[in-house]
């Protein structure tokens, strides 16, 4: 995919008191002079019949938009204008996916919003979660409103070709500056891959009557008409993909012809019943995710929530970045992105920034600040202030904080997430999944099974992945009289940060291949030793190891520190989601959306290959449940 993105250059028209941009790299405006916002609603939410098929959607079924172009994303705001006039009252939603090359910049965005008032409430919404300029797919979630956007940020050409295809796109909205401006936007390998993201039942439409396109779709058998177009216009594009059944037929009712295809199967428009084993922060994300869309959630745990190596006083969102033409396939890169993003909804969270000491290989560290937009990164030399050190550093500009016990106590407040104390011995699959307790009491039965249970998630399964286990100790201690920046962190192979006002917390011990976890004196002294050897001055002023608090956990960890998610092979209703190492509430906000994705059958916001990545069938094992029951360890 595309590695460095670069913001939109623009030029302003004023037109009837308006702010029309003008993109200078293609010599086109960004939406027509008459009134864009008609042209939107006349082209692309008309072409596509949206209002009787939006109004239509059955309970819990899943509707979803292609865009090729988002611009200022009035298109975008315009079809969610829509959705909030005509969404039936039940749990259907929207979702759209777009592509953009050159993303306006924030302030850009703003100024050519402001053209329509009617959409500020709305617009307001979008530029409140609108995303960093940086390559890879952006998730922006509307939960209230039942809608959702995965922005894109790349060159088309790059970008469809890598997209999953977990569900079908409903309907296109082929945008774009004019063929004659942007050619490349409607070449042959874009379309054919528009064309591999759709189905029987998808509809297209376009501004553009252009030879390529209207060629490009009937090669792909797709039925075009070209209806009067907007204001001095003669024609537009209207396009439906039919199944081979019905392509004698001469109805243009796009809505009929939608609900004979196989993009919306009725079997799957209900409300499901998910067990989650495992309470843990991966246990909670996904809990969260489903239902967020509206499904029964059952945790069950055999201890308490967060017992494990969730359960800290403080996680720390420490990204190391990669360079930046990796980062839309970077998983800990985009998994930043989301879980900012995610965070800020919840009480639990607190903005900070993180100084990331190059204790090694300086220059490749510092030189990441060049590569990416302002406002994220910063490289400094070694300075004077709370804490002293010789080594330079790049401060990240935008991480975060999040206090675990208070974000399990919101998710848990949830009225559609119930959990249960109880060790689940063994999984059995039949219409419905059933889960076994330890003494044998059937715990109920469930659509599907999410298994998030760590290091114990390879119990239930035979040949599933090794994970391997590491302590961890995390030490925290009275610095009252000389407390760093609440909002500053530090990170050197350990890191170390205030707590709360009187505390400091530091981090951690790393031993791999040890599933011990008493608080050990031993532990405490390695990360006195940690922050000593880089602020030996401040180190000084510690109170002794020995007054020091602390809480020990066991992580689990893949062979390739990715972690491990997707489909036990031969049992359909049950998943995994697991190995997260130290990164897990970095991770798993990200991840639950792409675990969603292939549980529901929504769009994933990951490349096809980073899916691959993350898949349990990296592994090529046969995975199935153990027979007969049999008693997890303590």
């Amino acid at each position: 995919m595309s590695s460095r993105i670069h913001t939109a250059d623009l030029d302003w028209q004023l037109v009837d008191g308006i702010d029309v941009p003008v993109s200078k790299q293609f010599g086109d405006v960004y939406f027509s002079k008459d009134n864009g916002l008609l042209e939107t609603r006349h082209v692309f939410l008309n072409g596509n019949d949206l209002s009787t098929r939006l109004a239509n959607l059955n309970d819990f079924e899943y509707f979803c938009v292609g865009e090729t172009g988002f611009g200022t994303g009035l298109n975008i705001l315009a079809l969610w204008q829509l959705w909030q006039q005509v969404r039936p009252d039940n749990h259907s939603h929207l979702h759209a996916i777009s592509v953009e090359k050159f993303p306006l910049s924030k302030d850009d965005l703003v100024r050519a919003l402001n053209a329509w008032p009617e959409l500020q409430t709305l617009a307001e919404q979008l530029i409140a979660q609108y995303p960093m300029p940086i390559a890879g797919c952006h998730r922006l979630s509307f939960p209230d409103e039942r809608f959702s956007l995965d922005l894109w940020l790349g060159d088309a050409h790059d970008v469809f070709p890598v997209m999953a295809k977990t569900h079908a796109v409903n309907a296109w909205f082929l945008d774009g500056f004019a063929p004659s401006c942007n050619p490349d936007m409607w070449e042959e390998n874009v379309l054919n891959n528009i064309v591999r993201l759709s189905d029987f039942g998808t509809t297209f439409a376009s501004f553009s009557v252009a030879g390529v396109l209207k060629r490009g779709l009937k090669n792909h058998g797709i039925s075009i008409s070209r209806p009067r177009g907007f204001g001095h216009k003669r024609e537009m594009l209207k396009a439906i993909w039919k199944a081979p059944e019905e392509q004698s037929e001469s109805s243009n009712d796009l809505n009929s012809t939608q609900k004979k295809t196989e993009l919306n199967p009725a079997a799957v428009f209900k409300q499901r019943h998910i067990a989650i084993i495992g309470a843990g922060i991966a246990g909670l994300s996904c809990a969260w995710a489903f239902a967020q869309r509206g499904h029964h959630i059952t945790i069950y745990d055999q201890s308490a929530p967060l017992s494990g190596g969730s359960g800290n006083p403080l996680a720390l969102l420490n990204p190391k970045l990669c360079p930046i033409e990796q980062s839309s396939e970077h998983l800990m890169t985009l998994a930043w992105q989301h879980a900012l993003n995610h965070y800020t909804k919840f009480k639990a969270f607190r903005p900070i920034q993180v100084n990331q000491l190059a204790l090694k290989n300086a220059d490749e560290l510092l030189a990441l600040a060049q590569q990416y937009p302002e406002d994220i990164l910063q490289s400094q030399q070694a300075t004077e202030s709370a804490v002293t050190t010789l080594y330079p550093n790049l401060n990240l500009l935008q991480a975060g904080a999040v206090s675990p016990q208070q974000l399990r106590d919101q998710i848990l407040e949830h009225p559609l997430i119930h959990y249960q104390q109880a060790e689940v011995s063994d999984i059995q699959t039949d219409t419905l999944v059933q889960l076994i307790s330890a003494s044998g009491q059937q715990l109920g039965e469930f659509d599907q099974v999410i298994v998030c249970a760590a290091g114990k998630s390879q119990n239930f399964f035979e040949h599933f992945p090794v994970l391997k286990p590491i302590r961890g100790q995390v030490s925290w201690l009275n610095n009252a009289l000389q407390p760093l920046d609440n909002d500053q962190a530090y990170s050197y192979g350990g890191y170390c940060m205030q707590l709360d006002e009187q505390h400091l917390i530091l981090g951690a011990s790393f031993y791999p291949n040890r599933d011990d976890d008493e608080v050990l004196l031993e532990d405490h002294v390695h990360n006195y030793e940690l922050i000593h050897s880089v602020f030996p001055e401040y180190a000084k002023t510690l109170p002794p190891v020995e007054s020091w608090q602390g809480r020990a956990s066991v992580r689990a960890q893949t062979q390739d520190y990715f972690p491990v998610l997707g489909q036990i092979k031969d049992m359909p209703q049950v998943y995994t989601f697991a190995g997260l190492g130290s990164k897990g509430f970095l991770f798993a906000p990200l991840c639950s959306e792409i675990l969603v994705a292939q549980v529901l059958g929504e769009a994933c916001p990951v490349s096809a290959s980073l899916m691959q990545k993350l898949s349990l069938k990296r592994f090529e094992k046969k995975v199935k449940a153990k027979k007969p029951y049999f008693k997890l360890q303590n």
